[in-house]
């Protein structure tokens, strides 16, 4: 009976010893917040080599939704939660210095950026933990794009996320004469997201993955199959010789803000707070609204409403009622109130086809009562150009059709061709060209391929962003 009540003590006082351990296992589990019993100081670095990996994956799966909703408002602003959920292991090499140091000494680009993530971070890392992602993937976009939605690269790759026409087409962002979705916030991290959770099915390694987001797929497993033949490993830092720099680059520039939003004060940089509640709300659309009028009713500046709603190309948001603005919460209640009491036409334009090329833009703008300036402005068509027939372009609405919105089909199928008066070089519709683009393939392998020459020019890739 002695015995049997030494071993009960020696086992308790053996589980006692260890729950610490436990705890801060379950506190270094990628996506799991802090143990509420723990200071964050006393979490360690990372779990013992010897630590068996934890399946977060179920852990999450098995969590009640309240109460993962009360850890992603735990943290009291949005890069605590970021730095709770880092999951993908570091690296640590020259390369990685080298783009640390190159931040560091960039303070004013550092804030210039974060001010710009500030509006879309909160959403970004929600989508993340709903999807059980690691969250230092919300960094992305700060090698992308410094969180820019307007950037566009020489590849023709677009928005926050950086998707070239190709693959946006494949994960469902609509690109058309009125709108390009790879430039929106809500549909374009929702792509960005399924296609880097799909890469990592792929490879089954988040810094493959991302490797393959900037490389291409295709071009990875061809560098695994390489070094698998030479009886090499086939990690990234395994790989890297064989990646164009860019590619080499990319996840040690990730790893470079991942040590800083990690540590700001050690590099002597000041990180905004950015609250942790929503930026931002959906309100919805019923009708055509000039995006003028609609920043207007919002009481917002006209770049700040662009900034939350960069996928409209048009000075008219079009579309049926599937169609969202995005808007800070204060300023939705703001624009239902100010659109209840409005009595206008919300709109000022409409659409109409050229039938012959007679129909020069100085005509349709008398026609129209407005002046040539005002035309192509609207219609992107280049200074010493003419339309071609058959293409759809915008014209101030006159009386017999104010109350006529755009039609989804012609939404869908509107272009606008026009050719230089000298040259007579037809440049296709609907899209500005990207400078020194090419025509990208139908493949998503190659099209995301295309973007490692965007830049060319070393030490400009941090510029053409910001």
């Amino acid at each position: 009976m002695q015995a049997r009540i030494s071993k009960s003590a020696a086992l308790a006082t053996l589980l006692a010893l260890m729950a610490p351990t436990i705890s801060q296992a379950y506190d270094e589990a990628p996506g799991l917040p802090p143990a509420a019993s723990l200071p964050l100081s006393a979490l360690p670095n990372a779990l013992p080599k010897s630590s068996a990996p934890l399946d977060v994956s179920s852990l999450k799966a098995n969590k009640p939704a309240k109460a993962a909703e009360d850890d992603a408002f735990r943290e009291k602003d949005v890069w605590g939660r970021i730095r709770s959920g880092y999951a993908i292991p570091d690296i640590s090499n020259e390369l990685v210095a080298k783009h640390v140091n190159w931040y560091a000494a960039r303070p004013d680009y550092i804030g210039r950026t974060t001010a710009r993530a500030s509006r879309y971070l909160f959403h970004v890392v929600t989508e993340l933990e709903k999807r059980g992602m690691p969250t230092e993937l919300a960094l992305l976009p700060f090698i992308e794009s410094a969180f820019n939605p307007q950037a566009l690269s020489s590849a023709n790759a677009a928005g926050m996320w950086q998707f070239v026409p190709g693959t946006g087409r494949d994960y469902n962002l609509k690109q058309d004469a009125f709108k390009d979705e790879r430039r929106g916030v809500l549909a374009s991290t929702d792509a960005a997201l399924s296609y880097l959770q799909r890469l990592y099915d792929m490879f089954g390694d988040w810094q493959l993955a991302l490797a393959a987001y900037n490389w291409g797929e295709g071009s990875v497993q061809k560098a695994i199959k390489r070094n698998q033949a030479a009886g090499k490993p086939t990690d990234f830092e395994s790989l890297a010789e064989l990646m164009p720099a860019e590619t080499r680059n990319y996840v040690p520039k990730l790893q470079a803000v991942k040590n800083i939003i990690a540590n700001p004060a050690q590099y002597g940089l000041n990180l905004p707070a950015i609250d942790n509640t929503p930026y931002f709300t959906a309100v919805d659309k019923t009708s055509d609204i000039d995006l003028t009028i609609a920043a207007h009713l919002a009481e917002l500046s006209v770049d700040e409403f662009k900034a939350l709603n960069p996928q409209f190309k048009r000075p008219v948001i079009t579309g049926d009622e599937q169609t969202k603005i995005l808007l800070p919460k204060e300023n939705a209640d703001k624009f239902h109130l100010n659109l209840a009491q409005w009595g206008k036409d919300l709109s000022t334009w409409t659409t109409h086809k050229i039938t012959t090329a007679r129909e020069s833009i100085g005509t349709l703008a008398s026609r129209f009562h407005t002046t040539p300036e005002v035309i192509r402005q609207a219609n992107n068509i280049p200074q010493k150009s003419l339309l071609k027939a058959g293409s759809t372009i915008l014209v101030p609405k006159i009386s017999t059709s104010a109350s006529v919105d755009i039609s989804p089909e012609v939404e869908r199928n509107a272009t606008v061709a026009f050719e230089a008066e000298r040259e007579r070089t037809t440049s296709k519709a609907g899209y500005k060209l990207a400078k020194g683009g090419k025509t990208a393939k139908s493949s998503p392998v190659a099209l995301v391929k295309a973007r490692v020459s965007r830049d060319a020019v070393k030490g400009k890739h941090h510029k053409n962003r910001d």
